[in-house]
């Protein structure tokens, strides 16, 4: 949904509490907020003429009402104001936040972070048609929101994936039923085949359009294919927490990252099940893959002391890490440069493999025991990290620069990794949340760069 503001919106209110506000009719002089359009997003600033909130609010026609998305400022410290009775005015405004600055203020209230970005602000208002304006913060940090699930329960599903059909599978862990996000933003279940306790961890998009669920505990393989059809296949090799996310090679095998696996065991093209030798085992040793450039899949190291790839011809084999320890990274990112960047789930630092294959490690803003499980890169080509535990996300920019920025809801092991839709949202996957949360990064309006999706898709 775009973030759209109008000249001179104002109405009334007489909405109690801190929940979503019905709006009455434009006040004299002023237009209603219908002019904002059903469904769009836009600044809005309330007062009762002694208490204050401004925020960011998205807009329904039906009931005529405006929700209280995110919260700027405010006379309650910042936090939703409880409103008492009476009549409030509504209206549209700039809030402060939107005003130069040339270092990102870390959190995901600040509009305007740079001065490249802010002038290009000022120029789509030059362009914009009577001062309306609906614009992208590709260049700044994206709109925290959370949605509704219609399924939730405790380590409910790890890891999602994009469908051709732009639709969102959460891939089932402990859930007894799938459930999805369409392209229009509907959730909703699906019947499953096969359900297992710690059953999948993470999927893949097949070339054919199917999704494979990466088999944890499951003694079968599942899928989904392109036309929503649930089937299951026998599997060569089966163990407890055998595997942990998985990668499209370029041949179009998909592998599974073994984590307590002897032995690698992938999917050919042709639906082919068949294992491999691995170089180097351990007990929870990987935990999701990244394809390189070069075609090398790249194992991301949990526990194991060094780390491990696949080339494109199949060869495997181990290199050195700069930094180990117990449950130090779960899941990857390709960066647009070609460096691989590990997610950091009880790491002091972050680590990242360069496309000339060099492994080094650099600073975090913030760090915690079990803080994020996988990552997203946005179309901005920023890197986000999924917070699993963590109290704030946090991201690297496409330049290196890493930032935190607040977070809707929070919990011990919300949410375990993230995709990426059509329309340039990051949707965070439940694992114990009891809402769904998600990244606006709107790239597609005029300072936005469109939708780019990597090529390579890999969710944990």
């Amino acid at each position: 949904m775009p973030i759209v503001l109008k000249d001179r919106v104002k109405t009334t209110t007489t909405t109690t509490g801190t929940g979503t506000l019905t709006l009455s009719t434009a006040a004299t002089g002023y237009q209603a907020f219908s002019a904002i359009g059903d469904g769009n997003q836009t600044y809005y600033l309330i007062t009762d003429g002694t208490n204050w909130e401004t925020g960011l609010g998205t807009y329904t026609s039906s009931g005529t009402t405006l929700s209280r998305d995110q919260v700027f400022e405010s006379s309650n410290s910042g936090a939703l104001v409880n409103w008492g009775a009476g009549s409030k005015d509504v209206f549209c405004g700039w809030p402060s936040a939107a005003t130069a600055g040339g270092v990102p203020s870390a959190d995901n209230s600040s509009i305007g972070t740079d001065l490249s970005g802010w002038s290009a602000f000022q120029a789509s208002l030059m362009n914009g048609v009577n001062g309306d304006v609906t614009f992208g913060n590709n260049s700044t940090n994206g709109v925290v929101s959370t949605f509704s699930l219609v399924y939730t329960a405790n380590s409910a599903y790890a890891g999602g994936v994009l469908a051709p059909n732009g639709d969102i599978h959460f891939v089932p862990y402990f859930a007894n039923r799938g459930q999805k996000i369409s392209s229009s933003g509907v959730v909703s279940t699906y019947s499953l085949v096969y359900t297992a306790s710690a059953a999948y961890y993470g999927g893949v998009l097949a070339p054919n359009g199917d999704i494979h669920f990466v088999p944890f505990s499951a003694n079968r393989g599942q899928k989904v294919s392109s036309a929503g059809v649930v089937s299951t296949y026998s599997l060569v090799y089966t163990v407890g927490a055998a595997y942990a996310g998985g990668v499209l090679a370029p041949n179009g095998d998909i592998h599974f990252v073994p984590r307590n696996a002897d032995r690698g065991q992938k999917i050919s093209s042709s639906g082919v099940v068949s294992t491999y030798s691995l170089v180097y085992t351990a007990s929870g040793a990987y935990f999701g893959g990244v394809l390189a450039p070069n075609g090398d899949i790249h194992f991301v190291p949990t526990v194991a002391n060094r780390g491990q790839k696949i080339s494109a011809a199949g060869v495997v084999s181990t290199y050195s890490l700069v930094y180990t320890a117990s449950g130090a990274y779960v899941g990857g990112v390709l960066a647009p440069n070609g460096d691989i960047h590990f997610v950091p789930f009880g790491a002091n630092r972050g680590q990242k493999i360069s496309s000339a294959g060099v492994v080094s490690t650099y600073s975090l803003v913030y760090t915690t025991n079990d803080a994020y499980l996988g990552g997203v890169l946005a179309p901005n080509g920023d890197i986000y990290f999924v917070p699993a535990s963590a109290a704030v996300g946090q991201k690297i920019s496409s330049a290196g620069v890493v930032s935190t920025y607040s977070l809707v809801y929070t919990a011990g092991g919300a949410y375990y990794g993230g995709v990426l839709a059509p329309n340039g949202d990051i949707n965070f996957v439940p694992y114990q949340a009891a809402v769904g949360q998600r990244i606006f990064t709107n790239p597609g309006a005029p300072l936005g760069l469109g939708v780019c999706l990597s090529p390579f898709l890999n969710k944990l």
